[in-house]
This record gives structure tokens, sequence and C-alpha cells, in this order.
């Protein structure tokens, strides 16, 4: 096996495995984004933990074969990044945030559980809230009776001693 073609099989490989480990993957055209631009998308990606990758087609094509993702292989067309991610959200707010900041970078599909998303259903990922933010909002609704509860609790006795204290300043005049 020559060279070449070995490192081709090494892409082939590394790009099958992001496929495999990923729950998210973004096909978008970049022609016309400048390599500043696609340097900024690198590494607002890296920050999130999605990985960006730009590889031939064919390769692209070879890659997927075999994950839930092969509804993407007729996306391969054209001058294409990749985007993979094990959290869907945070994938969908990376591409989306680059896209509307770069009006040449187009969405062009996605997948998702084994079925085409299209830049919409991308954009509806995109504006959920995050994990944390979630996470946050569980907790506060978890909290909201308790401190219901402590607000009730606290007010009989403070009342008590307004009561108390009122009466106390009545008969001191």
């Amino acid at each position: 096996m020559n060279e070449n073609l070995a490192k081709k099989h090494q892409i082939v490989d590394a790009v099958h495995n992001d496929f495999k480990a990923a729950a998210l993957a973004i096909v978008a055209e970049y022609r016309g984004v400048n390599v500043a631009g696609m340097s900024e998308l690198r590494r607002s990606a890296h920050e999130s933990n999605v990985h960006i990758q730009v590889v031939k087609n064919t390769l692209a094509r070879r890659a997927v074969q075999e994950t839930e993702f092969e509804c993407l292989t007729d996306h391969f067309t054209g001058p294409v990044a990749i985007a993979t991610a094990d959290n869907p959200v945070v994938a969908a707010k990376t591409v989306s945030g680059f896209a509307k900041t770069h009006p040449q970078f187009k969405v062009q599909a996605g997948a998702m559980n084994g079925r085409l998303v299209n830049e919409d259903e991308i954009n509806a990922l995109a504006s959920m809230p995050s994990r944390e933010e979630l996470l946050a909002m569980v907790v506060g609704t978890m909290a909201a009776p308790m401190q219901k509860l402590v607000s009730t609790l606290h007010a009989l006795p403070s009342k008590l001693v307004r009561t108390m204290a009122a009466v106390r300043d009545q008969k001191a005049e």
C-alpha cells in the first residue's frame, strides 16, 4: 500500500470514528469564508467540544458508511465542512452562530438519529437552552416549594413578634 493511500485510510478511519461518537452531524458549505473566518469557527468549535473537519467528499462518503449518518451521503458536494458533536444543542449553537455572522457559510443539512435534519430544525436546536441552563431550571423549580415553605414558616413568628411589639408600644404610651 502506498503512502498516500495509507493517509487516506487514516483520514477515513478518523472521520468514521467521529461519526460513530456523534449525536449530530452538520454539513455546511464554506465557499467564500476566508481563512480567518474558518479559524474563528474552529476556535469556537474547539471550545465547545465540536469537531469541525474539511475532508474530500469521496473520503467523507466512505467515512459515513455503516453509521447512522449515511443519509448525508448525497450532501457531500462542493467545498463542505463537517461538524460533529456528542451534544446536538452545542453543535447546532456553534454552527448556527457562525452562520449568522458569516452569510457565506451555508448549512446544507444535518443528521440526527438516522434521519436528515434541515436548517430550520438545526436553528430550532440552537435556540434550545443548554444542558447547564436546563439543570438550573430544574433545580430552581425543585427549590421553589421549599423556599415558599420557609418563607411561610418564617412569616408566622415574625408576625407574632410584630404584634407583641405593637402591643408593647401601645402600653408604653
